[in-house]
Order: C-alpha cells, then sequence, then structure tokens
C-alpha cells in the first residue's frame, strides 16, 4: 500500500492556479457576454484599451476579480464555468490586489 500524500483530499484545479491565471479566464468568462462586458467597463471605470494593455497587470485583474466578488450570482457563475470556486476567486483578488 503507497502513503496519500494528501491524506485523501482530493484538491480542485483551481486550487493548483495561479491567481493571474484565474483572474485571466475570469475575464475571458466576463467578456463573453456583452452585457457583463459594459457593466464591468461602467463599474470598473477601465475602458477598452486599458482593460487589453492591462491583462498582466495585477491591479487590473483584481478590478476583475473585485467585479465579479461583488455580485455574487455572477462570482459563482463564473466560478462553476471555470470549474473552479468562488473561495478561489476571492483568495485570487486578494493576492493580486495585496
Amino acid at each position: 500500500m503507497r502513503p496519500d500524500i494528501n491524506h485523501g483530499k482530493q484538491h480542485s484545479p483551481s486550487e493548483t492556479r495561479e491567481p493571474s491565471v484565474l483572474a485571466l479566464m475570469a475575464l475571458v468568462w466576463t467578456l463573453a457576454d456583452d452585457r457583463r462586458a459594459d457593466r464591468l467597463l461602467a463599474l470598473t471605470g477601465l475602458d477598452a484599451d486599458t482593460l487589453r494593455a492591462g491583462v498582466g497587470d495585477p491591479a487590473i485583474l483584481g478590478a476583475v476579480l473585485a467585479f465579479l466578488a461583488d455580485h455574487e450570482p455572477d462570482l459563482i457563475a463564473c466560478a462553476e464555468s471555470i470549474d473552479s470556486t468562488p473561495t478561489a476567486l476571492i483568495a485570487a483578488k486578494e493576492a493580486l490586489t495585496a
């Protein structure tokens, strides 16, 4: 019998993803819906050019996750869609904005 180094606990893929990867996945999910994308731009004050230029910027990625965190239905739907959890997305937001 081999030892189980995880003690039987299965880790979801989102627990091993970098915060920036989760944020980029969340951004793609957000932009896939025109109404949600428009709301993101309106509520964050970002414009399309700033968003494109800032995809590697932790502050921009954190703003995307903060946008989702402020609307729980979207946070939950996004997490399910990208095979993550709302908790992982919030943790990624905190890591990116720390």
